[in-house]
């Protein structure tokens, strides 16, 4: 149940299956952003942290190690018995995930059953993570062997915490490596509480190592660990560019980025106009807009333009904003000061640059970083919002006439991670999900992930896929052996 009082339990890094202080000493405030308040004081890692952690992480992961003589089908079974753990706590956890991230209880609830699900996913994958055999040219036996990277960094949002860590912590443990993840600094509670279970559901000490910190100083070190393996990182493209740096400049160890998005939602005037509008309402304004895959780009063709745009309006009114667990709230504060601050200077940027406000556009209530939803008309290509990803609770109509103009306007972007069509023309939606550079293609739905199916991006919103049976890749290598047999046989 839904309790704005619940105690937080786990403040300190987890090490080697020990929540241990930083080296330092040091410590940092993870905030309720809905009203400014601190929440708990947070054990801060840097690079004498991250360290210790690797060198845990390294012994977990040595040959000859519980965990690497662990049965592949015993992983699984620990994942499971994780997700069972994770879905008893399901509550205390979404009680941490709104109080940190500021999202309504339903939301995280939602969230956190989602992770549980790529969990079990992963757990029914790890004895299936196999090579094959190749009837190669000459004498040889040749086949191959899937075998773990190793040791593995992983960085997560904000947005997403628990799932974020789902997406992240199912694979590498079915592929059979060890970690060492970083939380985003403003939501560290639920990948802690995450850590406790981890040791409760028997995980060997080493293989799960978490490390709250910041970007510039545990990020960079995790990012530039000479002994680990693989970094995977999910934020954005400034940062998402840092992390691949680092990670060449270093031991060029493998990276798989989750980044940004500014993504196309294209309204056909043969749809169903009030199911498109809530669509795109919900495209763009769940999780307080702070999506990666967003429907950020509203694209409405000419002849129901003016229709979408009022009946957008009627809805975005009925939007409760609140915090997290007050009764019927839908929308609750961004996570923190900076990028309040950094959205209400794109709806600025809107406005100078002669887009109308249909709807918002303002900050809501007295305290804490809530922003109305906000609605754009009249929207053009060349201006800022159109161009950058905002991040937030800001919706971007732009008007078009024909498929081809459309898809151009859609692909005119850095961006490339995911896109929707709402059409009832069926040769219509094809050509458009052909003809889109994106990951993700919606056809009159809009953000249907799942963890069977994979999820990543095009150009700059990323490299590798999560999730799927292609989220694997990343965490496995594959080595051939040729073995030469006697002539004739």
């Amino acid at each position: 149940m839904a309790n704005p009082n619940q105690s937080v339990v786990y403040t300190k890094l987890f090490i080697n299956n020990e929540f241990v202080n930083a080296k330092s000493g040091k410590t940092f405030a993870t905030v309720n952003p809905a009203n400014c308040k601190k929440i708990a004081d947070i054990a801060e890692a840097d690079k004498a942290d991250v360290d210790l952690a690797v060198d845990a992480a390294k012994r977990a992961f040595a040959r000859g190690s519980e965990w690497r003589n662990l049965d592949a089908s015993a992983r699984g079974r620990l994942l499971y018995k994780f997700a069972d753990l994770v879905e008893r706590d399901i509550n205390v956890l979404a009680n941490l995930e709104s109080l940190d991230n500021g999202k309504p209880f339903g939301d995280s609830v939602f969230d956190i059953n989602c992770a549980i699900d790529t969990f079990r996913y992963y757990a029914g994958w790890a004895d299936k993570v196999h090579g094959n055999t190749i009837p190669a040219d000459g004498t040889s036996l040749t086949l191959t062997r899937k075998e773990p990277v190793g040791v593995v960094g992983q960085i997560i949002p904000w947005n997403y915490p628990i799932l974020m860590l789902a997406w992240k912590w199912g694979p590498a443990i079915a592929a059979g490596c060890t970690i060492v993840l970083k939380p985003a600094e403003q939501t560290p509670l639920t990948a802690l509480h995450c850590a406790a279970l981890a040791k409760e559901a028997g995980f060997p000490a080493g293989v799960v190592n978490v490390v709250p910190g910041f970007g510039p100083t545990a990020g960079q070190a995790i990012a530039s660990h000479p002994e680990i393996s693989k970094v995977a990182f999910t934020g954005s493209v400034d940062i998402g560019k840092l992390v691949m740096e680092a990670a060449a400049k270093s031991n060029l160890k493998k990276v798989s980025l989750e980044l940004g998005g500014k993504s196309p939602l294209v309204i056909f005037d043969d749809c169903n106009l009030d199911e498109a509008v809530e669509i795109a309402h919900n495209a763009i304004f769940a999780n307080h807009g702070q999506n990666c895959c967003a429907g950020s780009r509203t694209f409405v063709q000419e002849g129901i333009y003016d229709e979408f745009i009022k009946r957008s309006v009627e809805l975005a009114k009925q939007r409760k904003l609140g915090d997290a667990f007050a009764e019927g709230v839908m929308q609750g504060p961004q996570v923190d000061d900076r990028i309040f601050s950094r959205i209400m200077n794109y709806i600025e940027a809107g406005k100078s640059e002669g887009a109308k406000v249909e709807f918002g556009g303002k900050r809501w209530g007295t305290e804490g970083y809530f922003i109305e939803p906000t609605i754009f008309s009249g929207v053009t290509d060349a201006m800022k919002i159109a161009r950058e990803e905002i991040f937030g609770p800001v919706q971007s109509v732009f008007k078009f006439k024909t498929l081809d103009e459309v898809i151009e306007r859609s692909n005119a972007t850095n961006y490339g991670l995911a896109s929707g069509v709402i059409t009832s023309n069926l040769n219509n939606a094809l050509v458009f999900a052909q003809a889109v550079q994106a990951g993700s293609v919606w056809v009159n739905c809009y953000d249907a992930v799942v963890p069977q199916a994979p999820f990543g991006g095009y150009k700059q919103s990323g490299s590798g896929r999560e999730l799927g049976e292609d989220g694997l890749e990343p965490y496995l290598e594959t080595k051939t052996i040729s073995i030469k047999l006697p002539t004739g046989h």
